[in-house]
């Protein structure tokens, strides 16, 4: 038998004095398993505190009578043995079992039919059909069924589920199964944490103040607490591994923990009695291992420290244990091998392989009858050999209190090597981690000659995993065994909670990434184009564009093609008050943008506003100029100054404007105006096909710069042609002096490249340019988007109806300038118009009634500032009726934004590698940045894949490359997609240098049309939403209830934990999406609670 002793000594452990005084905490949380730490060395049982505590924890192997009703001792092989049980521990019994020649038969629930350990077994059958996960394993007729009709010999219970339970162990006696373990009479004594107590009392040894029977009320435990005080801890009466342990420090918080031990005892171990304990402060967790016979032989095998835990649970387990005087080891070792003797069982644990003791060979053994001097075992020749350290990684997320995750091992690679063990049965690529059951992956057991030598090779199998698709502990573990406190070998059961620093995690990246086409061009252009007035690389649409669909970060772009480019001036476009996005920001925040902006290499700012509403566009000029750029003073253009017909936009109000630009500083200037000393810079799109003789006449005018794009990306809503440009004026006093033949080579490369982006080309939809734009004024930059727009809303056939709308809808509105934004509120009009079929006359008409689309409603309010000549009424006050009104600039009214707030709620929710650049992408767009994290950290930068490949995705059986970084290059081949599952996820095979490797994917084609939970929006404050995958316990509100800040909304359980889900804000429930067993994944919506 193995026998594991739990004592919780006084603070001062290696003080032997103090060990005879005061005691105040015995726990029997014995249980029948064999774990992984054998492999190590020995084992130990005891918690260090100010006050002493003795807790017996079983695991099984025999005893005396366990197995026949007869005494008699006499030696009967076991040929067949069935482990109740699942996961690594059926495993480690199935390999022993082999090694002596025993058949092995393994049982298993409906969710466990793709587990290894069915697997490994010579015969596997299912049990509990129709029974939910955790009670499969409890159904005691189906296990006794199988085992009957197998001819099954003995049964092993492994750890938890069944093997504490007396009535298993009697059913196993009355089937004339032999039960490896102690018997009926013993399991029921020491499984009884109460009567365990009593034993323990009896045999001398100190416990601390608890109830003498399972309580079976609220009422019972608040006497104790009368009676004792708090802290008191709850704990399940008939099992252990933190299962049904709760801490209760207040009043207060007693119902609730009582209802949730109860609730996880019942679950895991199918009787949710509890006992109620006077808890133990700060106590150091040392196990003491012992083995034993049917012939009253009993050694131990030293102890372990089990100290590092959560939760209850152990975390990081260390044989033996440091800083132990060898005084106080010997008297812990021999109190329990004499309690041992007294009870008459024995029970289990690993760590002890390094003796050369195979803990489950010998619990066989003496099982079939055979005595420990028989095999060897004599506490003589028990020596300490080495140090020994046991990790479990979970499936866990630190970060986020432990929680379990759930998902598809994606990737799955250990780390192995000299003086390293695995326990694992669900760790490799491909097994699906359930919510059902432990959430431990693999049991990593690492030995050296000393602690900092086991802690080494233990931190260096760690950093050899690589596990994809689901949260690990490994950063977690990996912190733990650089702490000095540990490898001081002075921690307690408050180690975790007492060093935060523990989960500064260091985030794990996956290795999946795209090259982007601009830096393998810039090169070329910084060489042969080296006298290009600027590139305009970045700003304006370009910058959440590049998050939202190219999934990279804008920033890294600038930096990177600023190194690619040092010799070429860049620009960018900044929308005035609304910097690069469409709203409205804090003054600060367009001041702090463009500051960032600067240092990352940006040059010269085109400032405009789509309203040139000046009051806007002078806090663009003053933010740029601020930070140290170049300004450039942008007057968007609309209507025609020649036409005498339209005075509203005449040459004196450009001229005029142009005059207040150049006072405020402008540095350069958008149009031709009589003002030699501020350069002209002259930008236009070439929707009607005259882009290039517009741009000749302008040079001959006096403009000093004019915005091309290369011939293969010109023409169209598109800038004028680069090579017609250098052509026309090349030989003449307005000559470029650059190479045509440069062009043309530049003009190849985007040709070819040009072809990848096809689908989202204007030409899937324009083939040529339009010369209606001089009737309609739809502006270039709009132009294509209008036409995507219009054939997405069914309206691609009526484009010519919504062209003449777009011109009616700007008289409507009182003809704007139309640049983004407002181009895009004239055009949103025109599509209501077409896709309702109203006529300017009845939109004017019954404008009251109507309802407009909201960027309509908001122009009309202000919210981007006062178009030259006001707004139209009375179609403005027909529309807003009662709204309110936006006075002045807009921004003006806003509070300065903080900066420091928004960056640690970054690091909150992301880490701590947030960078001043990102907190910038947070402000401008905290939505698409949140999704653009969440991507990232889903799939990596995926800036080093080829664009066909990010794009369209590769063809089955192509191979490919990925180049890492310098000296990495991945190998990939294609092979497969699987069918589309309920999740609307299909599975993608491909080999990943030589492996076979699979991951699922979302089709989002086929998703549409799907239903799917809704999720919970982060950017939404009452979405409430799912904290981690698992099953809804309990709903405790109800829609239309007032909640509290704090109030519990629902219970969740997953992997046998269970996690309240408490409102963040007070308010009112307004609609719950869940109920009572409804299974949730992470981010699911619960409920929606409104202030």
């Amino acid at each position: 038998m193995l026998f594991c002793l739990c004592l919780l000594r006084p603070h001062s452990l290696s003080d032997p004095s103090v060990f005879p005084t005061e005691f105040n905490q015995c726990c029997c949380c014995f249980r029948c398993s064999v774990s992984g730490f054998e492999a190590m060395l020995l084992q130990v049982g005891g918690k260090r505190s100010a006050l002493g505590l003795l807790a017996i924890r079983r695991v099984w192997s025999m005893s005396r009578s366990a197995h026949t009703a007869s005494q008699t001792l006499e030696y009967k092989p076991i040929k067949k043995v069935m482990v109740a049980n699942r996961g690594e521990i059926a495993i480690r019994v199935f390999r022993a079992c082999t090694e002596l020649g025993i058949r092995t038969v393994a049982v298993y629930s409906e969710q466990d039919t793709g587990q290894m350990h069915r697997q490994k077994a010579d015969e596997a059958y299912l049990i509990g059909k129709g029974l939910p996960p955790v009670a499969a394993y409890l159904h005691i007729p189906d296990i006794i069924k199988v085992a009957k009709e197998n001819d099954v010999d003995a049964i092993h219970p492994g750890y938890g589920f069944l093997s504490e339970r007396a009535d298993f162990a009697q059913a196993c006696v009355d089937a004339g199964v032999r039960f490896i373990g102690p018997t009926p009479d013993v399991v029921r004594k020491m499984g009884d944490k109460v009567e365990a107590r009593a034993i323990a009392t009896s045999a001398g040894v100190p416990v601390v103040p608890g109830t003498d029977a399972p309580i079976s009320s609220l009422q019972e435990a608040q006497e104790f607490s009368n009676s004792y005080g708090f802290p008191i801890i709850f704990k399940a009466a008939y099992g252990g591994g933190g299962r049904g342990m709760r801490v209760v420090r207040e009043y207060e918080e007693l119902e609730e923990n009582y209802q949730r031990a109860y609730s996880e005892a019942l679950a895991a171990f199918g009787n949710g009695a509890l006992f109620v304990e006077k808890f133990i402060e700060k106590p150091r967790h040392i196990e003491v291992q012992i083995l034993g016979d049917k012939y009253g032989n009993v050694i131990h095998l030293y102890e372990r420290d089990c100290s590092i835990q959560r939760r209850h649970q152990k975390v990081v387990e260390i044989a033996p244990a440091t800083q132990l005087d060898p005084h106080l080891r010997d008297r812990l070792t021999a109190d329990s091998v004499n309690l041992a003797r007294q009870v008459q069982f024995m029970v289990r644990k690993e760590c002890m392989d390094k003796l050369l003791v195979d803990l489950v060979h010998a619990q066989l053994r003496v099982c079939e009858g055979r005595s420990l001097p028989e095999l060897g075992l004599k506490q003589d020749k028990i020596r300490i050999n080495g140090y020994a350290i046991q990790c479990r990684v979970t499936t866990e997320d630190p970060a986020r209190g432990f929680q379990p995750d759930t998902g598809r091992l994606e990737v799955f690679r250990s780390g192995e090597g000299m003086g390293i063990r695995l326990d694992s049965a669900s760790a490799f690529q491909g097994a699906v981690i359930s919510p059902h059951y432990d959430s431990l992956l693999v049991k990593v057991i690492a030995s050296g000659k000393d602690l900092p030598a086991a802690s080494a090779k233990m931190s260096r199998a760690l950093a050899e995993f690589r596990v994809r698709g689901v949260k690990t502990n490994i950063p977690f573990l990996q912190n733990v065994l650089s702490n000095n406190q540990f490898l001081n070998g002075t921690v307690d059961t408050q180690f975790i909670d007492e060093n935060q620093d523990l989960f500064n995690l260091k985030p794990v990246q996956n290795r999946f990434l795209r090259t982007h086409d601009l830096k393998r061009i810039a090169p070329f252009v910084a060489h042969s184009f080296s006298n290009l007035f600027s590139v305009e690389n970045w700003g304006g649409a370009t910058f959440d564009v590049a998050m939202r669909f190219l999934c990279e970060c804008p920033w890294k772009r600038l930096q990177e093609l600023r190194a690619l480019m040092p010799n070429v001036p860049f620009q960018m476009l900044l929308r005035g008050a609304n910097a690069v996005g469409y709203t409205n920001y804090p003054d600060n925040a367009v001041f702090k943008f463009c500051e960032v902006a600067k240092e990352n290499g940006m040059d010269i700012f085109r400032v405009f506003d789509s309203l040139n509403y000046l009051p806007n566009m002078l806090m663009g000029m003053e933010a740029a100029g601020a930070a140290g750029g170049v300004v450039e003073a942008a007057i968007s253009y609309t209507g025609d100054v020649s036409d005498p017909t339209r005075q509203k936009y005449s040459l004196d109000y450009y001229l005029k404007l142009a005059d207040e630009l150049v006072k405020a500083g402008t540095h350069i200037l958008c149009i031709k105006v009589d003002m030699a000393d501020v350069p002209i810079h002259v930008h236009t799109h070439d929707t009607a096909g005259a882009g290039v003789a517009a741009m000749l006449a302008c040079a001959e005018a006096g403009a000093d710069i004019v915005d091309v794009a290369v011939d293969s990306m010109a023409g169209m809503t598109s800038q004028p042609s680069m090579g017609a440009i250098v052509a026309c004026t090349k030989g003449t006093k307005l000559s470029t002096g650059i190479s045509l033949e440069k062009v043309f080579d530049y003009s190849e490369y985007w040709e070819v490249t040009r072809g990848l982006y096809a689908p989202f080309d204007c030409t899937a939809t324009m083939k040529s340019g339009n010369a209606d734009v001089y009737e309609n004024e739809i502006p270039g930059g709009q132009y294509t988007n209008l036409h995507f727009q219009a054939h997405s809303m069914g309206l691609g056939n009526k484009f010519k109806e919504v062209k003449k709308a777009y011109a009616e809808a700007n008289k409507l509105l009182g003809d704007l300038i139309k640049v983004t934004p407002s181009s895009k509120i004239v055009g949103d009009l025109a599509q209501f118009m077409v896709q309702n079929s109203l006529t300017q006359a009845e939109v004017e008409e019954r404008a009251d009634e109507l309802s407009f689309p909201l960027s309509v409603v908001e122009f009309l309010q202000g919210h981007i500032g006062i178009p030259h000549g006001g707004f139209p009424e009375p179609f403005r006050s027909k529309v807003l009726k009662s709204l309110p009104r936006v006075e002045g600039r807009p921004g003006a009214s806003l509070p300065p934004m903080d900066f420091q707030a928004l960056e640690k709620q970054l690091r909150d929710s992301h880490g701590d590698e947030i960078t001043p650049e990102d907190v910038m992408s947070a402000a401008m767009y905290p939505k698409v940045f949140q999704e653009f994290k969440e991507f990232t950290r889903t799939f990596g930068p995926v800036d080093c894949l080829d664009t066909r490949l990010f794009l369209d995705g590769p063809k089955i059986a192509e191979e490919f490359e990925v180049e890492l970084e310098r000296g990495k290059t991945l190998h990939i081949k294609a092979l497969a997609l699987g069918d589309l599952n309920k999740a609307g996820q299909r599975e993608v095979f491909f080999e990943l240098n030589g492996q076979l490797r699979s991951v699922l994917v979302k089709d989002t084609v086929a998703m549409k049309e799907m239903h799917f939970h809704p999720k919970a929006l982060k950017d939404v404050r009452g979405q409430i939403g799912a904290p981690m995958p698992g099953k809804v316990v309990e709903v405790k509100v109800k829609q239309g209830q007032k909640v509290e800040k704090g109030q519990p909304l629902c219970v969740l359980s997953a992997m046998k934990m269970e996690m309240v889900v408490n409102s963040p804000l007070s308010g009112t429930v307004a609609k719950i999406y869940v109920t009572a067993d409804s299974t949730l994944e992470g981010d699911d919506l619960i409920l929606e609670i409104t202030e």
